[in-house]
């Protein structure tokens, strides 16, 4: 079940984003963004979800809308809960959203060293559209056109 996260929500949000994204620290030679997040501030500010699974929140989401589309800023499933499918959950909910809306893409980023994610998000229809550095990590940013969902 998707709904928006809730301030009780936060350490759940941080440990997944903890556990989710530790595994790429040894690549990028830093801390991902994600863990560095301040997620009660994002929670208050909206656009966050939870998605519960289990009587647990095992995933979540964030959408923030810009003059260009919506951008799908984060997504963390659990290391315990990959594999049953809550990712695609997550991002078809994020495009409905999209969609919802009223835009007519979503797009995203990631870092360039989370190989496996830029080959996931392009299996679902996302095309690179360009790479930039921030922050000092490497982007790749990604843009999906929207079918009517």
């Amino acid at each position: 079940m998707m709904r928006p996260a809730t301030v009780d929500d936060v350490a759940a949000i941080e440990a997944i984003a903890q556990a989710a994204y530790s595994p790429y620290i040894s690549r990028i030679g830093r801390k991902p963004a994600p863990m560095l997040e301040d997620y009660r501030q994002r929670i208050e500010a909206g656009g966050v979800y939870v998605l519960d699974h289990a009587r647990q929140v095992q995933g979540f989401i964030i959408l923030l809308d810009t003059d260009t589309g919506l951008l799908l800023d984060n997504l963390a499933v659990a290391p315990a809960a990959q594999g049953l499918g809550l990712g695609r959950v997550l991002m078809d909910f994020a495009e409905r959203q999209a969609a919802d809306s009223g835009y007519t893409h979503i797009y995203l980023y990631t870092n360039e060293a989370m190989t496996e994610n830029i080959a996931l998000y392009a299996r679902r229809g996302y095309a690179q559209t360009h790479r930039a550095v921030e922050n000092g990590l490497r982007r790749v940013y990604m843009s999906k056109v929207l079918q009517a969902i």
